[in-house]
């Protein structure tokens, strides 16, 4: 019985976390952070990450020099880079690395881990499990920061971080627009009233 408890109390007890994952701790509760999606699923996910924790989101294709360039009028140096496909943003990796810049992706079974510095297991193929996994990292960020309470439900819907079709998104949009009232057309066309008719169609 003694030894059933005292393993019971070590299992208890939380891990230790090593100095890299504290420093990245302390980084993911900053507001120095770059989230950067080259993805067209994560596009709108990254900016609505940065919306919601302050980030800064960069969107699209990869200006190269960003990290490394100090010259270009674009040039940042974050304190943490937060990305969602190290396959696809390879070259932001390369930079940070270079700038040293801690490097937090999300990873699949064949994601390249060069110069990742943490790498969260997940599903980054589909574009609602992206859109679920960032969520999950915003909300974790704001408790971290005391902004939200632990245990407490977050009040932003996870639907705003999925991604949605050009298509659906102006169907939604024209569906939120407010009826425009129908007038009736009138035909001047039409044949005059026998009333107005007179002296060869004038006006008596």
């Amino acid at each position: 019985m003694a030894t059933s408890a005292a393993t019971a109390t070590t299992d208890a007890v939380p891990r230790q976390l090593s100095q890299k994952e504290q420093d990245i701790q302390m980084m993911l509760a900053a507001e120095d952070i770059i989230v950067q999606s080259a993805r067209p699923y994560g596009q709108r996910i990254v900016l609505k990450f940065a919306q919601y924790t302050g980030a800064n989101a960069i969107a699209g294709r990869h200006t190269p020099g960003t990290f490394t360039n100090q010259k270009q009028t674009s040039y940042n140096e974050p304190r943490l880079l937060i990305l969602t496909d190290p396959r696809t943003d390879h070259q932001p990796i390369k930079e940070g690395a270079l700038g040293n810049i801690p490097t937090i992706a999300f990873c699949d079974t064949d994601s390249p881990m060069r110069y990742v510095d943490v790498g969260i297991p997940a599903n980054k193929k589909g574009k609602h499990s992206i859109g679920c996994l960032f969520w999950l990292l915003a909300r974790m960020v704001l408790q971290m920061r005391g902004t939200i309470c632990l245990g407490l439900k977050w009040d932003v819907m996870m639907d705003l971080f999925f991604y949605r079709e050009p298509e659906e998104a102006k169907q939604q949009e024209e569906e939120e627009l407010p009826a425009t009232p129908k007038y009736a057309i009138q035909d001047f066309g039409a044949a005059a009233s026998p009333q107005l008719m007179g002296n060869g169609g004038c006006y008596s």
